[in-house]
This record gives C-alpha cells, sequence and structure tokens, in this order.
C-alpha cells in the first residue's frame, strides 16, 4: 500500500472507530466499510512504474505514473512493470568454439521494458525468458567463433550478441541496450601452450629484426669501407679518433694491433717492410760510381736514406 492511501485509510478507520465510540454506530461502520474500499480502490504509480490492469478477465488499460483508482472485484492489477534499465548476468560454461577449444565465458546483460503491455500480457515471465534467450544466444556465439577471435575482438562478439538477443526480446516488450562479455576462461594447459606460442613468436620476431638490423650494418660498413679505400687519410683520421676515446678513461690499458699502428703511418710501414726484405737478401756487389770508385754496400743503410738519395745509373 502507497503512503497516500495508507493514510486515507487511516484517517477514515479513526474517525469511523471514534463514531463507534460515541455511539453513532451506522455512521462509524460506513467510514470502516469506505476505509476498506479505498484501501483497494486507490493505487500510486512511481514514475519508473506501470500497472497492468484487467477488468473481468479482459484488458482495461495501462496505468501510472501517479494516483489512479480501480474498481474493487472487477478490476484487478495484474503486472507491475519496472521500466527502468535492468541488468541480467549470465554464462556459458564449458562451450565449444569453432576450432573446439573449451571455453566459460560471463557476461552481462543491460534492457529495459518499453511496452508494458507486451511484457505483462505476451510471456508469462520476462526475466526469466530474458536470461534463458541470452544463454542460448551466447552458446551460439561462442560455436560460431574462433577462440583468437573471442579473445580479441570482444567489441564485435558484443554488439552479435546483442543484435541477437534484441530480436528475439523485441516481441515482449523489451529493448537490449547492450551486452558485454566480462570474461573468457580457458582451460589451463591451453594457457600454457598458448604462452609458449606467444614468446615463440615474439622471440621469431626479435631474431627477425635483429637479422634486418645485421644486414643494415653490414651494408654501412661496406660503404664506409668503400670511403677509406678512396681515401686512406680518413681511415687514419678514424683510427686516431678511436685512440682517443679509449684513452678517456684513467687507468686504462691500451693493446693496439701493430697493422693498426701501421696503418697510421703507411709511409713509414712501407720503408720498414724493404728493409726487413733488403736484410734478409744477399750481399749486393760493389758497383762502380761514375767518378770510377766502388761504393758501399748499401744492404743495412736505412730505407729512409735509400729513397731520399737514389742511386745514380
Amino acid at each position: 500500500m502507497n503512503p497516500i492511501t495508507a493514510f486515507a485509510v487511516a484517517v477514515l478507520a479513526a474517525f469511523g472507530a471514534l463514531l463507534l465510540y460515541s455511539g453513532l454506530l451506522v455512521l462509524g461502520i460506513v467510514l470502516l466499510v469506505a476505509a476498506v474500499v479505498v484501501s483497494q480502490t486507490l493505487k500510486m504509480a512511481n514514475t519508473w512504474q506501470k500497472f497492468v490492469v484487467l477488468r473481468a478477465g479482459k484488458l482495461q488499460g495501462v496505468r501510472g505514473p501517479g494516483l489512479f483508482a480501480i474498481i474493487p472485484v472487477l478490476d484487478n492489477v495484474v503486472a507491475v512493470i519496472d521500466e527502468r534499465i535492468q541488468t541480467t548476468a549470465f554464462n556459458a560454461e564449458q562451450a565449444l568454439t569453432r576450432d573446439t577449444v573449451p571455453v566459460n565465458v560471463d557476461a552481462i546483460i543491460f534492457w529495459h521494458v518499453h511496452d508494458a503491455q507486451k511484457a505483462a500480457l505476451a510471456i508469462t515471465d520476462y526475466r526469466q525468458a530474458i536470461d534463458r534467450v541470452a544463454q542460448t544466444s551466447l552458446r551460439e556465439m561462442i560455436g560460431s567463433s574462433m577462440l583468437a577471435a573471442l579473445l580479441s575482438d570482444r567489441r564485435s562478439s558484443d554488439q552479435q550478441l546483442c543484435r541477437e538477443i534484441g530480436e528475439k526480446t523485441l516481441e515482449w516488450g523489451v529493448t537490449v541496450s547492450s551486452v558485454e562479455i566480462r570474461d573468457v576462461a580457458i582451460p589451463v594447459a591451453l594457457q600454457d601452450a598458448m604462452s609458449r606460442q606467444a614468446q615463440a613468436e615474439r622471440e621469431k620476431q626479435a631474431r627477425i629484426i635483429l637479422g634486418s638490423a645485421e644486414a643494415e650494418i653490414a651494408s654501412r660498413f661496406v660503404d664506409a669501407a668503400k670511403v677509406y679505400a678512396g681515401y686512406p687519410s680518413a681511415l687514419q683520421l678514424r683510427a686516431m679518433n678511436i685512440i682517443y676515446e679509449t684513452t678517456k678513461e684513467r687507468g686504462t690499458t691500451i693493446l693496439i694491433p701493430s697493422s693498426m699502428v701501421d696503418s697510421m703511418n703507411p709511409a713509414a710501414a712501407v720503408a720498414v717492410s724493404l728493409a726487413t726484405q733488403r736484410s734478409s737478401a744477399p750481399p749486393a756487389p760493389a758497383m762502380q760510381t761514375p767518378g770510377g770508385q766502388a761504393s758501399e754496400d748499401l744492404h743495412g743503410a736505412d730505407p729512409l736514406t735509400l729513397q731520399a738519395w737514389p742511386l745514380e745509373k
């Protein structure tokens, strides 16, 4: 009983009791009967409620919101429909996907009644029917979807479920606002296999990236080698720069290959090489100078001196 009806009934019952106590039996009884009639006649619906009223078994109308009156005994309120947005949680346990993977899916549906007359008269229990339809549609969607698509593209699955459930509940006066999949649970063994597969894919991608980087670096080295081959002084400057960068740290011991030292002074390296070759050769015979004097044995002479003072014919 709503507060307004309860207040009216209380006032009538109080006056009736007072009249009975005062000795006015007829008037007191009338007020008490009126209180009973008002309790069965005056109804109030909140702004989100609709009352479906039947008169002698036939639809009289849908009342509300606000105060309204019905005829006792003839009229009967068969349903009070809440038109606010409702939520219903449902799930599908051990449902097989298209690639035969068992999954447990939990979802939630948001819906509201847009036609109270259909919700009350077209179906016995529209709440239970929504739950059953939602579970059936969810299992059908899982059976037609691959596991990868079910895990990665939930938005598409939500839209598909919303469309399918909404088409079935529309004739009951129920509108489905949205459907959201909350969780997709797969077996633990399959989770381990998927984890290993994902790790292998990441390692494969890393190796591909590393190989591409190595190929690019090798190409750059080839370009640098061509530049150094054309400009030997550039190679000397680069070597000196490497030595300078290395000597920045204190207490560092540097081991420089002799070939690297030779590359810094190619002329000296050539001279030393010639000197080594001449030292291992047999002694050359004495040569006559243009003046008729024999020249000294030049076998052990300094290569630089040989270059600076070549012999005359």
